[in-house]
């Protein structure tokens, strides 16, 4: 018990505090797939560092609504949006593409600041100099903190960068199996980042809260630490290095022209400036509470992995989540999440009010269990242990 009130009180410390995920942690590519966006959806989606809102826009959609608890992530989307509307691609992309940008601030001060909200401008008064210096900006923020000590320790103590880079570089997957597997991958998986995995501090900078914890280590053998190293061994040894931008970019500290989101890539760019990014807005609430003030419907919902952090103490509240899901759905909508549970049992016993009578909410959710399976494992993130697509039936 005293274990998990620590636990707890850090998980909610570094969250209520900190700017967490610096870029997104979910493959936009699947959920293109699985959504199937069109020009009438309305989209909702949980912020993050709001890549794959921006990635969902260039799918032209009627309008993606971008929804997070944590203020300092819509106001890392925020700054995409103003800087898509205000800079050119070069000075965009050495931001959010090499995470550093000389004369940040002034950038900042005259071109930026006055496209964002009040709560937006206090914290980027603050923290604009994450992109005026030596460190990248990938760097920052508690997960960047996390990807900038990896980096220490590839340099400085297991002293592999050379083999790290011959890995992002290997031209197809048997050669990055073969550099993985001979060259790296007992230099770097030692006791040290064994330790590392199996801490609750750590997991709390990469955004895992102890209820995820436990339903990897009660669901999958060997628990949190050997799972993350069967998903390492995936990640770079079956699974296309040369696109893989989410690990690059916590490899390196920055992304590459050929190796990044879509939202910087210059066609994409210039599709955002042109009107999409208009398409897109920030909300700081819950997704119970936005939908609930929301005057109107949506048709697609991701929701991350964050179910799994209600699943346990706070399921009453995933009950009326699901609830107002439900009652500002399209009869047509969509649902995708991600879990660290090998399966999300939970939502067996989530109950919705269905014309005037209490649910089960499974009874109106048609999963897409095929296309699931066959996108999940094409996942390049590869630390989620599955992936759902549900159609819901309002």
């Amino acid at each position: 018990m005293v274990f998990d009130w620590i636990s707890q009180r850090v998980f909610k410390t570094v969250h209520q505090n900190n700017l967490v995920y610096n870029t997104c942690w979910e493959d936009p590519r699947l959920d293109r797939v699985a959504l199937e966006i069109g020009p009438d959806e309305n989209v909702l989606v949980i912020t993050s560092a709001g890549c794959n809102a921006l990635d969902y826009a260039l799918n032209s959609p009627n309008h993606v609504y971008a929804v997070d608890m944590n203020p300092r992530q819509n106001a890392l989307l925020e700054l995409k949006l103003a800087a898509i509307k205000h800079l050119e691609f070069e000075d965009f992309f050495k931001m959010f593409g090499e995470g550093r940008i000389v004369g940040a601030r002034k950038i900042y001060e005259e071109k930026l600041r006055d496209s964002i909200c009040d709560w937006s401008q206090r914290f980027w008064d603050k923290k604009i100099r994450f992109f005026d210096s030596r460190c990248s900006f990938y760097f920052r923020g508690t997960s960047g903190a996390f990807a900038r000590g990896i980096n220490f320790y590839i340099d400085r103590i297991a002293k592999i960068r050379d083999k790290v880079n011959q890995l992002l570089e290997a031209k197809s997957v048997e050669e990055q199996e073969r550099i993985w597997t001979v060259d790296l991958k007992n230099k770097f998986w030692k006791g040290t980042i064994k330790f590392a995995m199996g801490r609750d501090t750590t997991m709390s900078m990469l955004g895992v809260p102890k209820a995820q914890r436990k339903q990897i280590d009660t669901q999958y053998e060997g628990g949190i630490v050997k799972f993350v190293e069967d998903c390492i061994d995936n990640v770079f040894a079956k699974i296309p290095i040369h696109d893989n931008y989410f690990w690059r970019v916590y490899l390196t500290g920055k992304y590459t022209a050929d190796c990044c989101p879509e939202y910087l890539k210059p066609e994409n760019f210039e599709n955002l400036k042109n009107g999409l990014a208009d398409r897109v807005s920030c909300h700081t609430d819950s997704v119970k509470g936005f939908l609930e003030k929301h005057d109107g419907q949506i048709s697609r919902f991701v929701l991350l992995d964050h179910m799994d952090w209600l699943s346990d103490k706070f399921f009453n509240e995933l009950e009326f989540e699901w609830q107002a899901i439900f009652d500002k759905s399209t009869p047509k909508s969509r649902v995708i999440w991600r879990s660290g549970g090998m399966e999300t049992n939970f939502i067996n016993d989530v109950k919705v009010t269905k014309n005037g009578t209490l649910q089960p909410i499974n009874d109106s959710l048609s999963y897409r269990k095929d296309l699931a399976a066959e996108l999940h494992q094409k996942d390049r993130v590869h630390t989620y242990a599955s992936f759902y697509i549900a159609d819901l039936h309002a």
